[in-house]
């Protein structure tokens, strides 16, 4: 899972219907959710030349994106179906 700065969408989108108005930028902190040995726990890794400042709330929301997604994995792990994972 990563976390990023959203970055505009080329101008030219403005003109398509429904296109996004944002993507994501380069990732600057990414969880790395192990789904193949329910035991080991995610690791967060920094990505940074600059200093980025990220809002509690959003780091939070972050965190709690990632248990949930680790309790997928070890879900899909316990019923013996680790490829079912996302």
């Amino acid at each position: 899972m990563e976390l990023s700065e959203a970055v505009p969408a080329p101008a030219a989108w403005a003109e398509i219907p429904n296109a996004e108005t944002h993507l994501p930028g380069a990732a600057f902190v990414v969880a790395v959710i192990p789904d193949e040995d329910p035991s080991l726990e995610p690791t967060v890794h920094i990505h940074s030349h600059d200093e980025h400042v990220i809002p509690y709330e959003i780091m939070r929301w972050f965190m709690e994106q990632i248990a949930e997604q680790v309790e997928r994995c070890r879900l899909a792990f316990e019923q013996g179906a680790p490829e079912a994972v996302e």
